[in-house]
């Protein structure tokens, strides 16, 4: 496909795809909330949210988007292509309906095989009293 612009209601916006594709979102930088917008945009504009990137200079434009971005993608990279993660080092495990958000390499993607339990055994009743010493019967 050759360089294509296509509408924020496009298959190719709002639909999971796994092949080489880069989308562009501008916005009026001299706004002061144009920014913010076009992040809720993208947040809102699909189901999916597996990986994202964005590119910027001004600290302020990286942390807005990483609020506003925060339940849009899996993996949010800053500076960097979403494609670079390091097998083994960063987590990475999709959200919504990309994935259970699970990420991958981390111990927490262990909470998603196992059933946590908790067992509470009292030895002796609480009107007892416990020594070092004492050995439940």
């Amino acid at each position: 496909m050759k360089p294509t612009v296509k509408g924020l209601e496009s298959d190719l916006m709002t639909k999971e795809l796994f092949g080489p594709l880069f989308a562009v979102q501008t916005y009026n930088d001299a706004s002061p909330t144009d920014f913010e917008d076009v992040c809720e945009l993208i947040d809102s504009t699909s189901e999916y949210a597996l990986a994202g990137s964005v590119f910027a200079r001004d600290r302020r434009a990286v942390k807005i988007a990483d609020e506003k971005l925060r339940d849009s993608v899996g993996m949010f990279c800053i500076n960097d292509k979403s494609t670079g993660a390091i097998i083994g080092a960063h987590p990475f495990g999709g959200a919504r309906s990309s994935g259970t958000n699970d990420k991958a390499n981390s111990v927490n993607v262990l909470l998603r095989f196992s059933s946590i339990r908790c067992v509470k055994d009292t030895y002796v009743s609480s009107s007892s009293t416990l020594s070092a010493c004492h050995v439940p019967e």
